[in-house]
């Protein structure tokens, strides 16, 4: 089977969930899935702005990027995190090549835009080149995507990582799409996970404010990918993902599964 896994930045500074999705890779990889790992690193980029006297602003999950914080991004995620992640996969044994979106034009992105507010740097995934993943997987390798993209008019942009992990999912024909987060699923008005939440119940838990934040960008992924031909989408809890190995020949507990119908 095809997977694209999306792990959170969260999830890849805390060295035991690191672990738990290093394991569950290597577990899914050795029973001959393809896989594609995403991966964020927001509060990282967050971080390392704030040293250099930025603050970072958010309109409906999204940064706002300007052409410095954009530069920023671009180090840390396609450098600092990716390495990281690719230094943790190869050290358990897996033969990881890492890659930003600008890599052999893997991925191509414009710059948002429409009615609301400018958000600078920030693109949205038009196009994806699967040949490069499929010559690593021929390689017995997996491909580890950091969330920057080159636009088609020659600049870098920033892009939501779970956006992009949709963009991949429906170009690669993925079988399932999994979220690896910091939280244990798409939470209720009473904090307690949804267990499978359907895509036409989401607005009204957005409109309530049940939904808000960076959960906001993950659900539009969600949808994104299931209308457009992901077999199976699931929000996972990354400290969990132990689990992942047994997803397709158990039922599972963990996490929300998002539905179409």
């Amino acid at each position: 089977m095809r997977l694209v896994l999306k792990i959170g930045g969260v999830a890849l500074e805390q060295p035991d969930t690191l672990q738990s999705c290093v394991r569950a890779i290597k577990a899914l990889a050795s029973d001959g899935h393809q896989l594609v790992v995403v991966h964020g690193g927001g509060t990282v980029l967050t971080r390392t702005l704030k040293k250099l006297g930025k603050e970072s602003e958010f309109i409906n999950g999204l940064r706002v990027t300007d052409a410095e914080t954009r530069d920023v991004a671009l180090m840390v995620l396609a450098g600092l995190m990716n390495k990281a992640m690719v230094g943790a996969l190869t050290k358990a044994g897996i033969s990881a090549m890492g890659l930003s979106g600008g890599d052999g034009q893997v991925f191509l992105a414009r710059k948002r835009t429409g009615n609301g507010p400018d958000l600078g740097f920030v693109g949205d995934i038009c196009s994806v080149e699967t040949e490069w993943l499929e010559t690593i997987w021929r390689a017995g390798g997996v491909p580890v995507v950091s969330s920057i993209a080159l636009g088609t008019d020659g600049e870098y942009y920033n892009v939501n990582a779970d956006q992009m992990a949709s963009a991949c999912a429906v170009a690669c024909q993925a079988h399932a799409l999994i979220f690896l987060t910091e939280v244990p699923g798409v939470l209720d008005a009473s904090g307690a996970p949804i267990r499978q939440l359907e895509l036409k119940d989401v607005p009204t838990l957005v409109n309530s404010s049940v939904i808000k934040g960076g959960m906001l960008p993950k659900l539009e992924a969600c949808k994104k990918a299931l209308t457009g031909g992901v077999g199976r989408v699931r929000i996972f809890p990354a400290d969990k993902a132990d689990a992942l190995s047994e997803f397709y020949l158990k039922k599972i507990e963990f996490g929300t599964e998002v539905v179409a119908a």
